[in-house]
């Protein structure tokens, strides 16, 4: 399915989410913007039995980052030096498309098949798996252009490679190659080029063929988790175990185990 700068492929249960302007890297535009949040209409649609996206950048890159073709400009709300609002596009854009990719009920899986700039690297980090092409690297670029990092990026750096390295990256403004992001626990899994989209879509699937509901519940308990004391934790477990344990894949799941084999998990 074709968007505006953006598309959708269905394989299976399996929904492949493709930025789609190669021209510019996927540079992001409210166009794709609104492309992006078209497709996840469609992605969500029950309709369409998906669960699990892929999402990656067509061409050779991930994501060069905001689109700043338009200069300064792009990101205003106003006019001269002291009325321009570098933020508005982040709030009124950027900021629920994001919140659609963190509430998504369907694991995530992230295939960085190029450069992952500035808000292109936020977007690269919201997979539950995050796979990256050997020639790959992530620019946390805002520092060149002079701005601040954003799309959460100041909120998920210090929690995946700690204090010292976010600051690091983003202070410096220098490339992060694939193989050092994964010796950093930034990425999941770094694979040759020419491979990466094939195990990104075979992890997909595994993780399309599990207990969706309980895979949605794990992903969402990981996002509270950071900001929850330990007590609210645990009853965040408690709830979201009661949801799951209502599923009909947690039956499917202990009679698999108990006439010991494959459970054939429906996402129900």
């Amino acid at each position: 399915m074709q968007f505006e700068r953006a598309r959708l492929e269905i394989n299976g249960h399996v929904g492949t989410l493709i930025m789609d302007h190669p021209d510019v890297l996927n540079a992001v535009s409210p166009e794709m913007l609104s492309g992006l949040q078209a497709a996840l209409n469609h992605a969500e649609d029950p309709k369409h039995g998906l669960r699990a996206l892929v999402f990656t950048g067509a061409g050779r890159g991930f994501c060069a980052g905001a689109n700043l073709g338009g200069g300064p400009a792009t990101l205003s709300a106003g006019e001269g030096t002291h009325a321009r609002d570098a933020g508005a596009a982040l709030e009124t854009m950027y900021h629920p498309f994001l919140r659609r990719l963190r509430n998504l009920n369907m694991p995530i899986v992230t295939a960085v098949n190029g450069v992952a700039a500035g808000v292109g690297m936020s977007f690269a980090l919201m997979g539950d798996m995050v796979l990256a092409a050997r020639s790959a690297y992530f620019l946390q670029a805002f520092r060149r252009i002079g701005l601040v990092p954003d799309g959460g990026s100041t909120w998920l750096l210090p929690r995946l490679v700690g204090l010292a390295r976010a600051k690091e990256l983003s202070l410096m403004g220098e490339k992060l190659p694939a193989e050092k992001a994964l010796e950093w626990g930034l990425i999941n899994r770094v694979h040759d080029d020419a491979t990466l989209m094939d195990e990104a879509q075979a992890l997909a699937q595994e993780l399309a063929s599990g207990p969706t509901i309980a895979l949605a519940a794990i992903r969402n308990l990981y996002w509270q988790s950071p900001d929850n004391t330990y007590e609210e934790q645990l009853n965040a477990e408690r709830w979201a175990q009661r949801t799951a344990g209502r599923a009909e894949d947690f039956t499917e799941g202990v009679a698999a185990f108990l006439g010991k084999r494959k459970a054939a998990f429906k996402g129900k």
